[in-house]
């Protein structure tokens, strides 16, 4: 179960702690990407990105980055934001305060930014304020629409239909480049650029 949209209550619950969109007054919007980097799937979005010269940020599984120093590579020389994600893609809901800060910093030495997103989008206030404590102007970076491009039983139709549906000016949109969310993603990322290009946005990494 998972809402498209993120829920005001959410937001309001963790107060000031985390980022959830960007101000409307420019026609931008944040594209990110959650569980790379990856052979064949993280080139796509790459690909597709330089296609309508669009900047996104890229939130990174530290054992990926280990797996795939190349594709991280090109990321970061492709001039894309990256964030941490945690090294195992660890919920934090499930993870004791000490085991979850470790497995970030692990991922931490690999990505050297400010920009974490929990996995799950699942965290608690206490892991939020040992973060920050640890990691210098952390940003804790969450999202205003979900894709849902990694659930098996959404079609890529749908899926497209959501995203467009819900996006604003300063939204901070989620895609996965993962093999689960390969089919959806690559009907629907080409598609939703085109027609936010037509709607006169521009796309921006997460400069925060």
């Amino acid at each position: 179960m998972y809402l498209v949209k993120s829920p005001w209550l959410l937001k309001k619950f963790y107060a000031n702690g985390l980022i959830w969109n960007l101000p409307k007054q420019e026609k931008s919007l944040y594209i990110t990407f959650d569980d790379g980097p990856i052979p064949i799937v993280t080139p796509f979005v790459l690909e597709t990105l330089k296609k309508f010269s669009a900047k996104a940020t890229f939130f990174c599984i530290g054992d990926n980055i280990q797996k795939h120093p190349d594709v991280f590579e090109q990321v970061v020389k492709e001039g894309h934001k990256i964030g941490n994600h945690t090294f195992n893609h660890l919920k934090g809901w499930d993870t004791d305060d000490e085991i979850y800060v470790a497995n970030t910093l692990k991922c931490q030495d690999l990505t050297k930014t400010n920009l974490f997103r929990p996995p799950y989008g699942r965290i608690r206030k206490s892991q939020i304020k040992l973060l920050k404590q640890t990691i210098p102007d952390l940003k804790i970076i969450m999202w205003d629409v979900l894709s849902g491009d990694f659930d098996l039983n959404l079609s890529p139709e749908k899926c497209l239909k959501n995203v467009l549906k819900h996006t604003e000016p300063g939204s901070i949109i989620v895609f996965h480049d993962s093999l689960k969310a390969q089919e959806r993603l690559e009907y629907v990322l080409p598609k939703a650029l085109e027609a936010w290009t037509k709607q006169g946005y521009s796309f921006k990494s997460l400069s925060l």
